[in-house]
């Protein structure tokens, strides 16, 4: 079941200084719309001036064509300006937005494996979809706009006390009661959206758990209670986003009545004033056309301003992520290292010495484990389920950090050779292998992108899936569909080993190659991997023995610690774990 998300507290610690890296790749196209915006604020303060005018004008019974053509191109002026301000604005905010994914991506893509295993992929791939959407918003009804309408609004506040500075007073006391009382109506919506964006991730994460186990939902007859828990969590999710636009609710209102407030306080004392000759007519109608020049950016500010919590509460979640440090392949773990791999007389070329790992939370996992895999040679770890023996392959990827003890490649620590170097002298097949979403030319070339056709058959060949890819006519474009749902578990595995062999790796990792293959396709990987370890060395996790018994060495494993290593002839003899294990493969 989903869990509902803890509450996150009153302070998110994100502010408009956080959005500013993102908006500083576009400062240009923010300049341009903040010269538009100020061209326009000039427009629409001549305005009311140039009605003032045309109402003297008619009084003064002068002819009339000058003042109004002028008022009309100064009003198409403006309308054009604020066109193109617009969409400057909203070309800028879909930049930012692809910077932040972009930039967001890149960082998923380079964190520490051990963060993806503390997150849900699907609150990952909200941040990347929902939360950077929201940005949009953020910018086109956000800063902007808050800047645009500050400009209005000062200016129509200066010619307004030109007009009459009494009635600008009144104008001032009502909507300050009504500002004053929209902002203190917005502070909480900057939590509340960060909730409820909280709550989308969940839901995102309860959907994507179930679509990747559609196959075993539907075989357990599990389909409704899925359908229940994702469902319960939509419904978080729609609380959350109705708490949200309770709270946006108030703020129209308080907007709405400082309006109504100005401007009938200014029709009851200007009216009085015309009366009394203290104004014109015509200094009336300009203040009042100042008031709506006052009050809509106004009430645009406001609703920015609302706009701009709830984007800030996306920001937040997003900055979650950018703050993460991501790994950096290309230096080593250690300063100072980086020197150039030399290989040290007589060294192997892997060495795991006294090597220990716990997870986080204290349990143990592998406690001092030693041993070689010379250049060439093909080692095998073997053991029950649960002793360490894919763990020690992800060490030796560096996806994880040593709690104890050194594991040297050529005679050098790791921790002071770069991790992109040391990849690249490696392939790893996982246990289970993954296979991407496309064609098989396009899972071949994720290790070399620049192999040929040639080449891709080749390894193609190797492993005995020549035939597979001709059953179709588009050949190595043929789709494998996602997640390789296209293809057997079989065949899976074989084209993710296919892919580790294309790089020419000199150390090839195998995480029980053989675990969805049937005896024929075992016995014909168990040639290739015979002919792979001809110029290479083969370092293989296996539960099905039968797929290391010709071994240069075995390695036994259990509860973390070596317990025995030598040939399969030896350890049959020399070691009682190892012999109950083969003897429950009816391999002795």
């Amino acid at each position: 079941m989903a869990t509902a998300v803890p509450d996150l507290g009153p302070d998110t610690g994100v502010g408009l200084r956080d959005l500013l890296p993102l908006l500083r790749p576009h400062r240009r196209s923010f300049l341009l719309a903040a010269g538009l915006s100020l061209l326009g604020a000039a427009g629409a303060l001549a305005q009311p001036a140039l009605v003032a005018r045309v109402i003297d004008v008619v009084g003064a019974g002068e002819p009339l064509l000058p003042a109004v053509g002028l008022l009309v191109v100064v009003l198409l002026l403006a309308s054009a300006l604020g066109a193109l301000q617009q969409f400057v604005l909203q070309r800028t905010a879909e930049g930012v937005v692809l910077t932040t994914r972009l930039t967001l991506t890149d960082r998923l893509l380079r964190l520490p494996v051990a963060e993806y295993d503390r997150r849900r992929t699907g609150d990952l791939m909200s941040r990347v979809g929902s939360d950077t959407t929201l940005l949009r918003a953020t910018v086109t009804s956000g800063v902007v706009e808050v800047a645009g309408s500050a400009v209005v609004g000062v200016g129509a506040l200066v010619a307004m006390a030109v007009v009459d500075v009494w009635l600008l007073l009144v104008t001032v006391l009502a909507v300050t009661i009504g500002a004053v009382t929209a902002v203190l109506a917005s502070r909480g919506v900057r939590r509340l959206s960060r909730r409820a964006q909280e709550e989308v991730g969940a839901m995102t994460a309860a959907v994507e758990r179930a679509l990747s186990a559609v196959r075993t939902i539907r075989a357990s007859g599990a389909t409704a209670r899925e359908v229940a828990t994702v469902g319960a969590s939509a419904r978080r999710a729609y609380q959350a986003g109705v708490q949200v636009a309770r709270l946006e609710a108030l703020v129209s209102p308080a907007g709405s009545i400082a309006v109504q407030g100005a401007f009938l306080a200014v029709l009851g004392v200007g009216g009085y004033r015309v009366a009394d000759g203290t104004i014109s007519v015509s200094a009336l109608v300009a203040f009042i056309l100042y008031l709506f020049l006052l009050v809509m950016p106004l009430g645009q500010a406001i609703s920015a301003w609302t706009q701009l919590q709830t984007g800030l509460g996306a920001l937040s979640r997003i900055q979650e992520v950018l703050r993460l440090d991501p790994e950096d392949d290309e230096r080593p773990e250690r300063a100072g290292g980086g020197a150039p791999v030399v290989r040290t007389g007589g060294a192997p070329l892997l060495e795991l010495d006294d090597v220990s790992f716990g997870y986080p939370d204290g349990t143990p996992v592998l406690r001092g484990v030693s041993l070689q895999v010379p250049a060439g040679s093909r080692v095998a770890l073997v053991g029950p389920s649960g002793a360490g023996k894919s763990t020690v392959l992800t060490l030796i990827e560096g996806f994880y950090p040593l709690t104890g003890g050194a594991i040297r490649w050529s005679g050098t620590d790791v921790r002071d050779l770069p991790r992109a170097g040391l990849r690249a002298r490696l392939g790893y097949v996982e246990q289970e292998a993954p296979v991407l979403a496309g064609t098989v030319r396009d899972n071949l070339l994720l290790t070399r992108p620049d192999a040929t056709d040639p080449e891709l058959w080749a390894v193609l060949a190797d492993v005995g899936l020549t035939e597979v890819v001709r059953r179709s006519p588009r050949g190595l474009d043929v789709l494998v569909g996602d997640e390789g749902v296209l293809l057997s578990g079989g065949e899976r595995q074989r084209l993710a080993i296919a892919r580790s062999l294309l790089a020419r790796p000199e150390l090839l990792l195998l995480d029980e190659p053989t675990a969805s293959l049937d005896a024929r396709n075992e016995g014909l990987l168990r040639a290739t991997l015979a002919a792979a370890s001809s110029g290479r060395a083969l370092l293989v996790v296996a539960h099905r023995l039968s797929t290391v018994l010709d071994s240069d060495q075995i390695v036994v494993l259990d509860e973390g610690r070596v317990v025995a290593r030598g040939t399969h002839a030896e350890l049959v003899d020399s070691s009682p774990l190892y012999r109950e294990l083969a003897a429950a493969q009816l391999l002795v």
